[in-house]
């Protein structure tokens, strides 16, 4: 049996070891008492103004984004935004611009391959801006990035598939963070 003072792996009595652990627990039970005052709270709680974040989401007009790629972010966002229901008329106008690129990687050096690439990424940066539809004001703005990487094959079929379900996995991806990043915005009380 051991003694409150004898030694641990790490050169700490187990005395020493209770007083550091009481003193960690107080240091985060103050800081996170800290935090309610500080304005943290749940994304999707009710906001300040006494709306709740999901129907302040309903009242965002998701413009058309070009292309197969935007066309999967838009309807991402509008379904995440309204559960399939209806939208509410609409208080903000939510604009989105795509710059895409696709990055060949792993080329072959040697063989029958050689020069030809055996993967690559495919990566979209969407900038994005939402407007206040009243005052016609850029109200938030800033940008996401996401990079889905995949195989090529000898087949031609399998190299457009799988392009395009790296396509997906990265519409899918920012859709996810715009819509986190416009809800964040949507759970702060308004500026007067």
């Amino acid at each position: 049996m051991l003694s409150d003072d004898s030694r641990t792996a790490c050169g700490f009595t187990l005395r020493r070891q209770r007083l550091l652990c009481a003193c960690l627990a107080l240091a985060v039970a103050s800081v996170l008492s800290a935090c309610g005052d500080s304005g943290f709270r749940p994304l999707y709680a009710q906001t300040a103004s006494g709306d709740y974040v999901p129907e302040r989401m309903k009242e965002v007009d998701f413009a058309p984004i070009p292309g197969r790629v935007g066309q999967r972010i838009r309807n991402g966002l509008i379904f995440e935004a309204t559960g399939g229901g209806n939208p509410a008329p609409p208080q903000f106008r939510f604009e989105v611009v795509l710059q895409e690129n696709l990055t060949a990687t792993l080329v072959s050096v040697t063989g029958d391959n050689a020069g030809r690439p055996s993967g690559a990424v495919y990566s979209v940066q969407a900038s994005f801006r939402l407007i206040d539809n009243k005052s016609k004001k850029v109200v938030f703005q800033g940008a996401s990035h996401a990079r889905a990487p995949f195989e090529r094959f000898e087949s031609i079929y399998s190299n457009v598939r799988a392009q395009k379900d790296a396509e997906d996995r990265v519409a899918r991806t920012i859709s996810e963070d715009l819509k986190t990043r416009l809800a964040a915005y949507l759970s702060r009380p308004p500026v007067p």
